[in-house]
């Protein structure tokens, strides 16, 4: 799903955002990317979406070279793409639902389609209940189920996450870790960049670290866990704990 091939970002100044990076992810892998700020976990999402080039080395990203894209290719390539933000980039002035929706036309999507898979993705994220509120009429953490929803309702193949827990509340970042979780278990590639040592704690995925934009660990389950767990174990441990909680936010 995602191929870098000694990849390095230099920005002005000689800041070297990303310095001499190659890895691989495979189809329907759960990774997260772990640094501290400054790091280039950010550079790194920001790449793969072609939002920025880089100054050398090769990307490819579900078989496509992006540095042999055409820039009118970009927006197809980004259409495969889910992205989830800290900062939820919703639009204020319309509802949970048209928020969602709007991902849909901007692809093209039918009336008929729309009516048919949001209303689906509404129901797997919690939100059947807030289909008609406002942004500002939603929690921290209902605001971040709906950008999910907004990110998986096209189904992509590749979600990217930047730090889709950093405002929320423990309680409410176990809810959404679970959501991105069930994406995951539907067959979509997921990347979480995060500083969130806690859940990734939790989740003992595959675990790429990045230093002065290198990577200086990749672990297939990271160096927390005290044992090994297999997914169907983590699985019922996250639900568990999910519906512990209750699902209120």
């Amino acid at each position: 799903m995602i191929r870098l091939d000694n990849v390095t970002k230099i920005y002005k100044g000689e800041t070297r955002a990303v310095d001499g990076v190659s890895l691989n992810i495979e189809k329907g892998e759960f990774v997260f990317l772990v640094g501290q700020s400054g790091s280039g976990k950010s550079t790194m999402l920001r790449l793969l979406t072609a939002e920025d080039a880089p100054t050398s080395g090769e990307i490819h990203v579900a078989g496509k070279d992006l540095g042999r894209l055409s820039s009118w290719k970009v927006p197809y390539l980004r259409r495969n793409i889910g992205s989830v933000f800290q900062d939820f980039k919703l639009l204020p002035n319309r509802t949970v639902h048209d928020n969602i929706a709007y991902a849909l036309s901007a692809t093209g999507a039918t009336r008929k389609e729309i009516r048919a898979k949001v209303p689906d993705v509404l129901r797997l994220t919690g939100l059947s209940t807030k289909l008609h509120n406002y942004p500002d009429q939603l929690s921290g953490g209902e605001k971040q189920r709906v950008s999910v929803a907004r990110a998986f309702v096209n189904h992509p193949p590749l979600l990217l996450a930047d730090e889709p827990t950093g405002n929320l509340d423990p309680h409410t970042s176990l809810g959404i870790m679970q959501l991105l979780y069930r994406i995951y278990r539907t067959g979509t590639t997921v990347l979480v960049a995060t500083h969130d040592s806690h859940m990734v704690d939790r989740m003992r995925r595959r675990v790429i670290e990045l230093r002065g934009g290198r990577i200086i660990r990749d672990e297939a389950s990271g160096l927390y866990a005290q044992r090994e767990q297999t997914t169907d174990e983590f699985g019922d441990l996250l639900d568990n704990a999910y519906h512990d909680l209750g699902r209120s936010d």
